[in-house]
């Protein structure tokens, strides 16, 4: 099922989700990481507090003549290292390939097993796009030799949805019936397809559930359309130094890919298999811009918090969007301030964007499992590549160094090409 969430936001004035009353609570009792920085947490929270880049010149096609040479591509990636070999990788798009990876991290870090889940185990992923890969190899062999010689990989594998199923049918090899769910919201359906899995477990649908983002569109029709747009760094002699959310010498954002996967559970479930619990999503929101770009994330925000039953006083650090984009960035902000008053200048807000350039859908579910790791470790990650202060950009944002914090409240924001913004509120189990 493809469910796209963004033609329906203008209407949300209020909160849509996730209410506390009689509703069961849900947790994040797994983690999967592939991401230019790190594939697996420990290299992805390595890289995020020490401002370790992973952004690099482009090696997966020749970009030669592009304006723009650099990205986030997850490096020394081979899907037989993580799944069955029954699963072609040449058979399916490189967003594929690091979703089925990503989710087989999280199950072992979560150490379920699905043979035990008592039901369909329900599997959401977010993606922002088609297989560009794949599309464009279907292309070639239709020009190079005739359309004879296109092979019948391209149609099978390349619609949106194809991620969320694979994934799925890789459940069903681990013993457990399953179901699958695609959201495609632009750069917020990770975000999104996390609320709807949360939603599912509260309302007792599922006690288990898959759920994140995945993007791969490092190619040269994707790249050429992202430079068009202005959405592509031509900052090419220092890659590393590229992406600089709400910096002064901020270009634009650095396009990246990735996987970020989270095992959400109950918390009866969870406690009962005695699983070890990263955090509590207690809050979403969602909305589409009214104004200028990212202008809908006040709304937004709002809404999770107030489904979260907080109040900005509560939230202790904002996992922002922070893209790098000059008018993004700036929104943000003012958005914040909008919305937190004078406590706007005294709550952290960094962007993990510095080190891991935007990985569209995939961001949100990266951010979630930023903040997991910030609850675990009792560190707010740094806003990499900071350096000079931007005077519409005046909070605090947590330059360059990871700071020391036992802090239990968390704000997530997304935003979308097209104008939709979601908002995740997530809290430590104590």
């Amino acid at each position: 099922m493809e469910i796209g969430l963004q033609s329906h936001r203008s209407s949300y004035k209020k909160s849509i989700a996730l209410p506390h009353v009689n509703k069961h609570r849900v947790v994040v009792t797994g983690l999967g990481v592939v991401a230019p920085n790190g594939i697996g947490i420990d290299e992805f929270w390595g890289s995020l507090i020490t401002g370790k880049s992973g952004i690099g010149p482009i090696t997966l096609f020749n970009a030669a003549g592009f304006r723009s040479q650099i990205a986030g591509e997850v490096k020394n990636f081979h899907l037989s290292k993580y799944v069955d070999g029954e699963f072609k990788s040449k058979r399916m798009a490189r967003h594929t390939q690091l979703a089925l990876a990503a989710t087989q991290l999280a199950l072992s870090d979560s150490q379920y097993n699905c043979s035990e889940c008592r039901g369909p185990l329900p599997v959401y992923l977010g993606i922002s796009s088609s297989a560009f890969d794949l599309i464009e190899k279907g292309m070639r062999q239709l020009q190079e030799k005739g359309p004879q010689f296109v092979t019948h990989h391209v149609v099978r594998s390349s619609p949106p949805q194809t991620a969320t199923c694979m994934v799925s049918e890789m459940i069903k090899t681990q013993g457990a019936d399953s179901q699958a769910f695609t959201f495609s919201t632009s750069c917020a359906a990770g975000l999104d397809a996390i609320a709807a899995a949360t939603e599912s477990i509260r309302s007792g649908k599922t006690d288990v559930a898959i759920a994140g983002g995945v993007d791969s569109e490092i190619t040269p029709t994707a790249f050429a359309t992202f430079i068009a747009a202005g959405l592509a760094c031509t900052q090419n002699q220092y890659p590393e130094r590229a992406s600089r959310p709400f910096d002064l010498g901020r270009e634009t954002g650095v396009i990246s890919e990735g996987a970020g996967v989270v095992i959400l559970e109950s918390l009866d479930h969870a406690r009962a298999r005695n699983a070890k619990i990263y955090l509590e999503v207690t809050g979403y929101g969602t909305f589409v811009d009214s104004e200028e770009p990212g202008s809908g994330l006040f709304e937004s925000m709002q809404q999770a918090l107030s489904n979260a039953g907080k109040n900005p006083q509560h939230i202790r650090y904002v996992c922002a969007h922070g893209a790098g984009h000059p008018v993004l960035d700036r929104t943000e902000t003012m958005m914040i301030k909008k919305l937190f008053g004078l406590h706007a200048y005294k709550v952290p807000v960094s962007s993990i964007k510095g080190v891991i350039g935007n990985p569209l859908a995939a961001a949100g579910p990266l951010q979630v499992i930023t903040c997991a790791l910030a609850f675990k470790h009792n560190l707010i990650p740094p806003t990499a590549n900071y350096e000079k202060p931007d005077p519409t950009c005046d909070l605090d944002y947590v330059p360059n160094n990871a700071r020391m914090s036992h802090f239990s409240s968390a704000l997530i924001n997304a935003h979308g090409i097209g104008g939709g913004n979601s908002s995740l509120v997530v809290e430590k189990v104590v």
